[in-house]
């Protein structure tokens, strides 16, 4: 017989709901973005989020863009889209990686929500549970989340100042039979790092040798300061069969319009596509709509040389804030461009343990350790240099400088 239903307003026992999966209990928060919610009160000055300058935004061409993308068809500016994004942004995308030395049509790119959706989509496409994934050593935090997500196995190739070694990297290949291997070869985060032409041609050979996917992450390439270009690892013969590229609009034009692309081979292009059917449908089809009305409207290179103007002056003033105040040796790169400069502490000290100090004199960074897939250094850390003014910067190295002082001698 059926068990008797409970009278009413009687309590019910009641059981737990089943548990979460396995892989968001095994993969932890981003250390960076609770440093970012610890430094937002007044008077911090923060070397620790990538964040463009704000001040910086051409705040009157986008919200004029926004308007002509209203004026034109609001209807389809309020509507669904494809999964693939609007024409136009596609074709604009394409326009400008063709410029750059990447010959590129409009069916070739997809537009993402941020390139860190291209690189979500890439992963469900490509890796299963137990893949190998090869990344930089330290590399992109976000990404390392991304993979560990998706229950891949994340090896750290050996690097040196200037990135990937490429011997190291195809002793790995050999031996780990890895998927993909994913790199941030221009100005990378958290380093600051250039891979130079010539590895890059060994990373295309090597991949194109042993068999391996290639996923080449460019949120900086545009944000150049001194010194020539180097063609994307995408352009290197060996790679144009195998290699994702994602490009976005963030650290150019703002990170609040959410939108990156991807440039992929036709099938890996296609699973992706299905990949993001099933995650959002499509990008914003309204700011996907005012970005094209800028690009086909706005001077978006003489934008960004005035960024690359301001940035480049504020990584000098880093530069020399750094060298008349921490010891001698405190080790830092010069990055030709992006976004971050990379330290190193004098023997030990650890830099989570000097960011309680630091904060306590109102700066802050971000340690190195989390950007490590795996023996993590203690003494690196990440200075990013754009938000602050060269007199700010100024303050906030001598506020690490005695931070430093009263750490080492607690």
């Amino acid at each position: 017989m059926p068990a008797a239903a409970a009278p009413a307003g009687t309590a019910v026992p009641a059981s737990p709901p089943p548990p979460f999966a396995a892989r968001a209990a095994s993969v932890e928060g981003s250390p960076v973005r609770e440093i970012l919610a610890l430094t937002e009160r007044p008077g911090i000055i923060s070397f620790a989020g990538g964040l463009p300058a704000p001040e910086l935004f051409d705040t009157e061409g986008l919200r004029a863009a926004y308007d002509a993308a209203f004026a034109a068809s609001a209807r389809r500016a309020l509507q669904y889209s494809t999964t693939e994004g609007a024409p136009e942004l596609r074709a604009a995308v394409a326009a400008r990686t063709t410029a750059r030395g990447l010959p590129t049509g409009a069916d070739d790119v997809v537009m993402t929500s941020g390139s860190q959706q291209a690189l979500t989509l890439i992963t469900t496409a490509l890796i299963e549970p137990g893949d190998v994934v090869l990344v930089e050593n330290p590399t992109y935090l976000a990404a390392l989340q991304c993979f560990r997500l998706a229950g891949a196995r994340v090896v750290a190739v050996p690097c040196d100042g200037e990135g990937i070694v490429p011997e190291a990297l195809a002793e790995l290949v050999a031996r780990q039979r890895p998927k993909l291997l994913y790199t941030v070869p221009t100005f990378q985060n958290p380093t600051g790092r250039t891979l130079p032409a010539a590895r890059r041609t060994a990373v295309a050979r090597i991949a194109a040798r042993l068999g391996l996917w290639l996923v080449e992450d460019d949120p900086y390439g545009e944000l150049r300061y001194e010194g020539a270009d180097v063609p994307w690892l995408a352009a290197h013969p060996g790679a144009e069969d195998r290699t994702a590229l994602l490009g976005s609009f963030s650290k150019i034009m703002a990170p609040g319009l959410r939108l990156g692309w991807l440039r992929a081979p036709a099938a890996l292009r296609r699973a992706a596509v299905v990949a993001k059917q099933a995650a959002d449908l499509h990008t914003s089809t309204v700011d996907q709509l005012a970005a094209a009305h800028y690009l086909a409207t706005a001077d978006l290179d003489a934008h960004i040389a005035t960024v690359r103007a301001a940035y480049r002056e504020r990584r000098d003033a880093l530069q020399v804030a750094l060298s008349r105040t921490l010891p001698a040796d405190c080790e830092w790169n010069l990055p030709e461009g992006g976004m971050f400069v990379w330290a190193r502490l004098p023997e030990d000290h650890d830099a989570s343990d000097l960011l309680k100090t630091a904060v306590t004199h109102g700066v802050a960074f971000v340690p190195g350790a989390p950007f490590h897939a795996t023996a993590p250094d203690p003494r690196t850390l990440r200075l990013s240099f754009t938000t602050h003014t060269p007199p700010e910067i100024t303050e906030g190295v001598a506020r690490l400088g005695r931070a430093l002082t009263e750490y080492g001698t607690g």
